[in-house]
């Protein structure tokens, strides 16, 4: 069980969160720096949390990590892991070796609620919703969902028909199955979620369209499309005030070389490029996703798969726009969306992804549902209702019932949030530890003459990833080289500040096993390099040599002569 102050068995709603952001900024004040990203129009704070020990430098002059939440409204565990992740690193700063180095060196940026306003709704009212409690192009007629009964929860309402394309499974009356094509004789439904039959000219009924469409993560800039192509893309790339001010925040911290995204659910961890194919990127950023990918399965338990290949169903209309994209496809960050929590597997039906979706059938979705509800009514029978008889105000009597989807399907029961908080708060500290790092290996000086000095400082970087952190980011000339600055004055060859270029991560190094099955090194990553100067100095005096670098941070070291 991992140290925190807060306990993580309920979710936030807005006031709490808010007390606890305060609770750690009046605690912490030398390493937790709560601030308003943005104001939404509902007048609720999407807050961005800088996590660094302001006494062992600022934030900007530190490799920095981004973790965010919650920029889908129904999708509350992922603000839960993002606020856990805070607690624990603040908590076990004094405690915990790994705590500690991560806020002394490094910067750590999270964002735990990017729609305030959208999770609020969700988590105080019956209502299920994408992104925002904001009305978007909407429509009307239909079954408009509501809690007719009050229980405060929407639950799939049966309505006896004969034109009903449903009837009761006889091994199992809370369960339903098709109508048969033969079936001529019975009682039939149609199933569709509680609600109120909103005024229609059309005798047939049907659902009606989702008022608050509006998808945040498909408002980003890369892969942007209009409404006709891509649904909930808004009017135009960061058209919403959230979306604008998340990216806005990864541009203003130019030193972000990692970022991790949660959303629910599917039990997957997926990575970039989701806007075509896998090879299409360098092998290099590839084989670091993955590797990356494997801890968060070693944590989380989870599949990791690329969003493309792998995640998209429909690779012609491919859904896009999403924040993950951008990152990688734009500013050639690292990105990971975590799908946090899974019952399709819990229930012994595991939803199969890749090629195999498309052999998803109707009846395996169907046997799916089933083992989903016979989960739940199970495991965690306070979000199940069976079937109840209402009088309908349109329809006559009908049956409501079925499970919470809320906090079964959508998030863990409240009982079970913990375990995944706690798993991902441990893959998202090995990631953060996988960023660029300077250091100055070695810093030398050989008198040449009396006062005359060489300078030899070699400079490398001892993280995982490179400091230009993929070959994309090289691509799209968003790379920034290592500067390498000497304190010396009077400089008889070189410049005061030298420009080294890149440095290999040492996820760059080529390694393998040979024929006869040793395991070996064949060449190391081009991790350092040699900055050499001829300076006139005093004997005594202290030259400072410092490598900077905005994804991989700062680092000096000093020599006297």
């Amino acid at each position: 069980m991992m140290k925190t102050a807060f306990r993580y068995d309920h979710y936030y709603k807005y006031d709490e969160i808010c007390q606890v952001l305060a609770y750690f900024a009046e605690k912490y004040p030398s390493l937790c720096t709560v601030e308003t990203n943005c104001v939404t129009e509902e007048g609720r704070n999407q807050f961005a949390v800088t996590l660094t020990n302001q006494e062992t430098g600022d934030a900007l002059s530190k490799p920095g990590w981004y973790l965010d939440g919650n920029i889908h409204a129904g999708e509350v565990t992922a603000s839960m892991t993002a606020m856990y992740t805070i607690d624990w690193l603040l908590t076990n700063y004094e405690s915990d070796d790994k705590a500690k180095y991560l806020l002394d060196n490094m910067a750590i940026y999270v964002i735990p609620r990017v729609t305030p306003d959208g999770a609020e709704t969700y988590l105080t009212t019956p209502y299920s919703l994408r992104s925002v409690d904001r009305d978007y192009l909407p429509e009307k007629g239909g079954i408009r969902e509501e809690d007719l009964d009050g229980d405060g929860v929407i639950r799939m309402m049966r309505i006896p028909t004969g034109y009903g394309a449903w009837k009761k499974d006889p091994e199992d009356p809370d369960s339903m199955k098709p109508r048969e094509p033969s079936d001529i004789e019975g009682e039939f439904y149609d199933i569709y979620p509680e609600g109120c039959l909103e005024e229609t000219d059309d005798i047939n009924l049907k659902m009606k369209k989702a008022s608050w469409g509006l998808d945040f993560n498909r408002n980003f800039p890369l892969g942007w499309f209009p409404e006709s192509r891509q649904p909930g893309a808004g009017k135009y790339p960061l058209s919403n005030p959230e979306t604008k001010a998340v990216a806005d925040f990864v541009l203003g911290h130019p030193n972000i070389g990692g970022a991790a995204a949660g959303h629910t659910s599917g039990g997957i961890i997926l990575y970039p490029p989701g806007t075509r194919p896998a090879k299409s990127a360098s092998y290099n950023d590839i084989k670091a996703f993955k590797e990356i990918a494997q801890m968060g399965k070693q944590e989380l338990g989870y599949t990791p798969m690329n969003i493309f290949d792998s995640f998209m169903s429909d690779q012609d209309n491919y859904s896009s726009g999403a924040l993950d994209d951008w990152f990688y496809q734009s500013q050639g960050i690292p990105a990971y969306t975590m799908e946090f929590w899974d019952l399709n597997t819990k229930a012994g039906v595991p939803f199969e992804w890749g090629a195999a979706m498309k052999e998803d059938t109707p009846a395996k979705k169907l046997e799916r549902f089933n083992a989903c509800m016979k989960w739940v009514r199970e495991n965690a029978p306070q979000y199940y209702s069976p079937w109840t008889e209402y009088d309908h105000p349109a329809f006559g009597k009908v049956e409501l019932g079925g499970f919470n989807y809320k906090f079964t399907q959508q998030n863990p029961p409240e009982n079970m949030l913990v375990t995944e908080c706690e798993n991902d708060c441990r893959f998202n500290i090995r990631f953060a530890l996988a960023m660029p790092m300077l250091e100055i290996a070695s810093l030398t000086r050989e008198k040449i003459t009396d006062g005359i000095w060489k300078i030899t400082a070699v400079t490398g970087n001892t993280g995982y990833l490179p400091t230009n952190l993929t070959d994309e980011a090289v691509n799209l000339k968003v790379n920034r080289p290592v500067c390498v600055t000497i304190s010396a004055d009077d400089i008889v060859t070189g410049h005061k500040t030298e420009t080294i270029g890149d440095l290999a991560g040492w996820s760059r190094t080529d390694t393998g096993t040979n024929f006869y099955g040793n395991i070996s090194t064949y060449e190391n990553a081009k991790a350092k390099k040699k900055t050499i100067w001829i300076i006139r100095a005093e004997e005594g005096t202290v030259i400072t040599v410092t490598a900077k670098q905005e994804k991989a941070g700062t680092a000096s070291a000093s020599v006297r002569l």
